[in-house]
C-alpha cells in the first residue's frame, strides 16, 4: 500500500480503469465472481449475448425483467466511487474509462466529460433496427404495463439497453478514446476488473508499454497482475479511499 500510495500521490496524468468491482459496495453484483450474476444464473449471460437476445423472445422477456429489477436503479455511489472524484478535484484524472454501465461514476460527481463508457449505458435503450435511442425509464413503464417485449415504437424492431453486448461491436471512437488515454497516462489505476475482456484489458499493457506505472486493485488476482507494479487485493471501497488519500 505504501509503494502504491506514493506512486498516486507522485503521478499528474493517472488514467482509472474501472469493472464491476467497483460498485458490488453499493450492492449491484458482478459477474463473474462467487455470487456473480453470471455465476448465480447462466440464463443472465445467455441474455447478455446478441445473437441469442435478437433471436429469441423469451430471452428478451427474461432480459426485460432483469432490468425491471436491477438494484442499479437505487444503487448509490460508495468510497471507492468517490475517490476517484477526489483524483479529479485535485486535477490529476486525465480520464475514468469504465466498462460499467450503471453511471455511478457520473453520480458521484466525475464529470461526464472525462468518463469514457466502453460498454455502454443502461440508463438508455437503443432499437437495434432504426437506433433509434430513447430514455430506460420510458420502456420499463411498458414492461410494468404489461408489455413484455417492447418493440421499437418507431420501426417495430427489438429494443436493447444501450450497453454492448457479447458478439456486439463496439461503438466506433470509443475504444480508441480509452486505448489514447492510456498511451498518455502516467499511472493508469485498474480497479474492480477481472482484466478479461478484451479489447478494454489491453489497456494495461499499453499503459505500460508507454512507461506509466500500472497499479491493479481488485477483489482477486486478475489476468493481467504480472504487468502491475503493485497489486492490491480486497475491498474496493476501503483500499482506494486509503490509496489515494
Amino acid at each position: 500500500m505504501a509503494r502504491a500510495t506514493a506512486m498516486v500521490q507522485s503521478a499528474t496524468r493517472i488514467v482509472a480503469f474501472t469493472g464491476a468491482g467497483m460498485s458490488t459496495d453499493s450492492g449491484i453484483p458482478d459477474f463473474r465472481g462467487p455470487n456473480g450474476v453470471w455465476t448465480k444464473n447462466p440464463a443472465a449471460e445467455k441474455a447478455s449475448t446478441l445473437q441469442h437476445y435478437l433471436a429469441d423472445g423469451e430471452v428478451r422477456k427474461f432480459a426485460w425483467q432483469s432490468r425491471l429489477h436491477s438494484p442499479a436503479w437505487a444503487a448509490i455511489p460508495n468510497a471507492a466511487h468517490r475517490a476517484l472524484v477526489e483524483l479529479e478535484r485535485r486535477g490529476h484524472l486525465l480520464a475514468l474509462v469504465t466498462q460499467n454501465i450503471d453511471e455511478l461514476h457520473q453520480k458521484a460527481g466525475n464529470d461526464p466529460r472525462r468518463v469514457i463508457q466502453v460498454h455502454g449505458t443502461m440508463h438508455w435503450s437503443r432499437c437495434w433496427k432504426c437506433n433509434d435511442r430513447r430514455p430506460m425509464p420510458e420502456l420499463l413503464d411498458r414492461v410494468r404495463a404489461g408489455d413484455p417485449d417492447p418493440s421499437c415504437e418507431v420501426c417495430g424492431g427489438v429494443v436493447k439497453s444501450d450497453t454492448v453486448s457479447f458478439g456486439q461491436s463496439l461503438v466506433p471512437g470509443v475504444m480508441e478514446a480509452a486505448l489514447d488515454a492510456a498511451d498518455h497516462c502516467d499511472l493508469l489505476l485498474a480497479a474492480g476488473s477481472t482484466l478479461s475482456v478484451f479489447p478494454a484489458a489491453n489497456m494495461v499493457p499499453r499503459a505500460k508499454a508507454a512507461g506509466a506505472k500500472v497499479v491493479i486493485v481488485n477483489g482477486e488476482p486478475t489476468r493481467m497482475d504480472r504487468f502491475a507494479d503493485v497489486v492490491l487485493l480486497g475491498s474496493l471501497a476501503e483500499l482506494l479511499p486509503t490509496l489515494v488519500g
